[in-house]
């Protein structure tokens, strides 16, 4: 019995010891080589045939302590997240490089606990001799740092 409540008490200090380091930690998430399809660019035959783009996204975020207590209500969900890029991309037409990273990083900060996010977006074969163009953009969340 006494080992029970020994590892119990280990525990509850484990537990209180990453509640208090999470207040001031935070995470990342990295969502790698996501290849997707979409209409991109302004040339007549980008405007109908779909294009292949390769997603790289990144996404810090403020730990809370219920997340590191498992509490799912509280985590920031990556599957959703690539879920809703997923549909925002394949579904959308766009002129510009520039536009399809700049929507693509507005959803990836939404989450109110993000602070930081990065997207880039490679177009492979856009250009004869290289093997893709990339654009990337950040977004910083300057009330989370003000904290």
């Amino acid at each position: 019995m006494s080992l029970r409540l020994h590892s119990v008490s280990e525990k509850a200090r484990s537990t209180r010891h990453s509640a208090d380091t999470c207040e001031r930690s935070s995470a990342s998430i990295h969502v790698k080589n996501l290849r997707l399809r979409t209409l991109i660019g302004f040339n007549p035959e980008e405007k109908i045939k779909r294009q292949d783009v390769v997603i790289n996204i990144e996404v810090d975020y403020r730990l809370s302590s219920s997340v590191l207590d498992d509490d799912v209500s509280e985590a920031l969900n990556y599957k959703s997240i690539t879920k809703k890029v997923i549909e925002f991309v394949e579904n959308g037409s766009f002129l510009l490089l520039e536009k399809l990273v700049s929507d693509v990083l507005g959803i990836c900060s939404e989450h109110p606990s993000v602070e930081r996010a990065r997207v880039t977006i490679d177009k492979p074969h856009a250009l004869r001799f290289a093997d893709s163009v990339s654009l990337s953009m950040s977004y910083v969340n300057n009330k989370s740092n003000s904290q």
